[in-house]
């Protein structure tokens, strides 16, 4: 097993870790708090000394899209690894309709239901609550035909308790007489049990760790969906999210011979309203979105063609 795909963490408390792991890592660089803030204030992210202190602390955590860039670049001030303090904090606060802690089933945002929940127990998705996702990053391939060619997630989750071994991975297909992209592990994961329940246009697929996780050990898995040619018709692309993500990057990528017309960004936290924002195929011929401490809810892009 390649060990660098997991990091170990000490036994601890979850909300001990962030705390611990930052004032080791502001003694370690021997650098006050005063000069810490200059510098974040220099990169355009500016945290006060009371707020560095409260997190050092324990007393309060980063929580807002503007402190998590803040933490992103105090990482780098400390010359500590990228995303090294980011994993070690507990999960975001649930959002929308779900403040009150009680977290949404994992159909909630699907539009069958009953068909989601069925098609999930022919899986083993018992661990899902116990891995928190602190990074999902998705790159959508879109070729000259219009069709969705592939797509890549890489993702760091960590245990919240001891023993989880697998993630579920749930796909709709909109055209149910296609058969379903091919699951190809490409980083620390193998497949596990697979369901494609063609009539319902479901794809449930186990992603396998090299061995079972302890309280407080990430892992970065990446794998990669393809589908076979005729290539389905893309006009969007969205992760639903059951629990909070920290940080959330999508990137479609499009042939620079199928550009699309009119392209919007929406996303919908918990039960609330649907967010939408004209978005712009950059130079690159792709768009991106990034969000910090997002969800429950959905995120994505849908485009029309010309």
């Amino acid at each position: 097993m390649d060990r660098g795909a997991v990091v170990a963490a000490r036994p601890s408390t979850e909300t001990d870790l962030f705390p611990d792991a930052l004032r080791a890592a502001i003694q370690a660089r021997g650098l006050g708090l005063e000069r810490i803030r200059n510098r974040l204030r220099t990169l355009g992210a500016p945290v006060s000394v009371a707020t560095l202190s409260y997190w050092q602390s324990g007393r309060c955590r980063p929580e807002r899209p503007d402190s998590m860039i803040a933490l992103a670049h105090l990482e780098s001030v400390l010359e500590v690894p990228a995303g090294s303090l980011m994993s070690l904090l507990g999960p975001p606060k649930p959002r929308g309709r779900w403040l009150t802690g009680v977290e949404p089933d994992i159909e909630a945002f699907w539009p069958n239901k009953a068909l989601v929940r069925d098609a999930v127990r022919s899986v083993n998705s018992r661990w899902d609550q116990r891995l928190t996702r602190i990074s999902q990053h998705d790159i959508v391939t879109v070729g000259p035909e219009r069709g969705l060619r592939s797509i890549v997630s890489r993702q760091v989750l960590r245990a919240d308790a001891d023993g989880p071994d697998r993630w579920v991975v749930l796909l709709h297909l909109d055209d149910h007489e296609r058969p379903a992209p091919i699951v190809r592990p490409l980083r620390h994961c193998t497949v596990g049990r697979s369901v494609h329940r063609a009539g319902d246009g479901l794809l449930v697929t186990e992603l396998l760790f090299d061995r079972p996780l302890a309280r407080g050990e990430t892992i970065i898995t990446e794998h990669e969906l393809v589908n076979q040619a005729p290539y389905p018709l893309a006009t969007n692309y969205e992760r639903k999210f059951r629990r909070p993500v920290r940080e959330f990057v999508v990137e479609v990528g499009f042939h620079a011979d199928a550009l699309p017309g009119p392209c919007v960004q929406y996303s919908r936290v918990g039960s609330g309203e649907e967010q939408v924002a004209p978005a712009v195929v950059d130079g690159t011929d792709s768009v991106h979105g990034v969000a910090l401490n997002f969800g429950p809810g959905v995120y994505g892009y849908r485009w029309d063609w010309l």
